[in-house]
């Protein structure tokens, strides 16, 4: 009976190491972080204390105070728990785009006005500190099809058949 040989040269084997230790090790899920915050000690945190970490544009809106319709859509965003119904609607709907995100309003949905039509934006961690307007875009690019009849000088002289 012939046997078997299983194991290979000792040159394949130190390849096969070699290639196992340089596989690509699955990534941990990196932990968010805002200015060195984690996202639980940002809502423990008292909000003129996490105002100092916003930038000067955001912490103004704030320390002024906020209009009538900002503070609307401020009470109405804390007071709502993530995917809970509010007035019928998944979603709080607003025209407002210039509300700073605060830690309080993560993982809620807002519906907001494009100037066109309401665009649904999750709120994320990564959104803090932005402003609502930023990521529901006003403009969209231009479509552009060939050019015309008589927009170059060769479109002038169509051949016939």
């Amino acid at each position: 009976m012939a046997k078997k040989i299983i194991a290979g040269s000792a040159k394949a084997s130190r390849r096969k190491s070699r290639k196992k230790a340089s596989a690509i090790q699955a990534r941990r899920k990196k932990e968010f972080l805002f200015r060195g915050f984690t996202m639980e000690e940002l809502l423990a945190m008292p909000f003129e204390e996490f105002l100092g970490l916003l930038s000067s544009r955001a912490r103004r809106t704030y320390t002024r105070g906020l209009n009538y319709e900002q503070q609307l859509l401020f009470d109405k965003l804390k007071a709502a728990e993530p995917g809970e119904v509010v007035r019928t609607h998944r979603v709080v709907r607003t025209h407002r785009r210039d509300l700073p995100i605060i830690p309080q309003f993560v993982g809620k949905t807002v519906s907001i006005y494009n100037g066109h039509e309401f665009k649904d934006v999750e709120i994320k961690p990564e959104m803090i500190g932005c402003f609502l307007g930023e990521f529901v875009l006003t403009r969209k690019a231009p479509q552009h099809s060939g050019p015309g009849v008589g927009a170059t000088r060769s479109s002038k002289f169509m051949p016939l058949k």
